[in-house]
């Protein structure tokens, strides 16, 4: 099983989107969101791809079968290398949003993971707000074997669950984990996080990581530690 980092393009334009991938002189894994793809449309996608990058696109589609099996055979067309979905709107969403990707894909399907819950969400809002009274963890779990009987790759998770997944559905059955922060890193609005270093302990196949990268004085050398703890398990900071 391949493992990378993914960073998150989380800018308001592509003019600041190409100046932080200017930075760079490697190929990277980038994570186009809402925020940017409503601003850009697919433009940003096809000129990300003409870098050299891997894109994974994450919209959470979350809507009736039909709208998101028709959305994905348009996704299916852009190319990306991963998808994402929300594993709330059932197993029947699921399996169109394969099917359209299938049928939609130019060259070979991306990745499709469902969104199991969000990272930043608590057991206080899961019980209180949202009327689920089972354990996070069980919850997850039970949210992810619903995504694996539907044919999805993976699930998005905090690298807290994944080991969980692993050992109920196997090695192969990824799992994507945002919530990475470094040691003396802010939490924002996340609540289940992790470092890169307990992700790769945990089992975390990719991780995606925003702010500590992209907020960074030094972007290109920050992302250099945070794959080095991934990966290789070095705390050592530079080159």
């Amino acid at each position: 099983m391949n493992k990378d980092v993914i960073i998150a393009l989380d800018f308001q334009n592509k003019v600041e989107t190409f100046r932080f991938l200017d930075q760079f002189n490697q190929k990277l894994y980038v994570k186009v969101g809402m925020e940017l793809f409503y601003k850009e449309g697919k433009e940003i996608i096809e000129n990300i791809k003409e870098r050299g990058h891997s894109i994974f696109l994450d919209l959470k589609l979350h809507d009736i079968p039909t709208t998101v099996y028709k959305t994905m055979k348009n996704i299916g067309e852009l190319n990306v290398d991963m998808v994402n979905i929300h594993t709330l709107g059932g197993k029947e969403m699921m399996n169109s949003a394969i099917l359209g990707l299938e049928e939609g894909s130019i060259n070979k399907r991306p990745l499709c993971i469902g969104v199991t819950l969000l990272t930043s969400l608590s057991k206080k809002t899961l019980n209180d707000e949202l009327l689920v009274n089972k354990d996070i963890n069980e919850t997850i779990l039970h949210y992810a074997k619903n995504a694996k009987e539907s044919h999805l790759d993976g699930v998005v998770c905090s690298s807290l669950e994944s080991s969980i997944i692993h050992d109920h559905l196997g090695l192969n059955f990824i799992t994507v984990t945002p919530g990475i922060r470094l040691e003396n890193d802010l939490y924002h609005d996340q609540v289940r996080v992790a470092t890169p270093t307990h992700a790769r302990i945990l089992g975390s196949d990719y991780i995606v990581v925003g702010r500590t990268i992209t907020n960074d004085s030094n972007p290109v050398k920050t992302y250099e530690f945070v794959r080095k703890q991934f990966l290789e398990g070095s705390d050592k900071f530079g080159y």
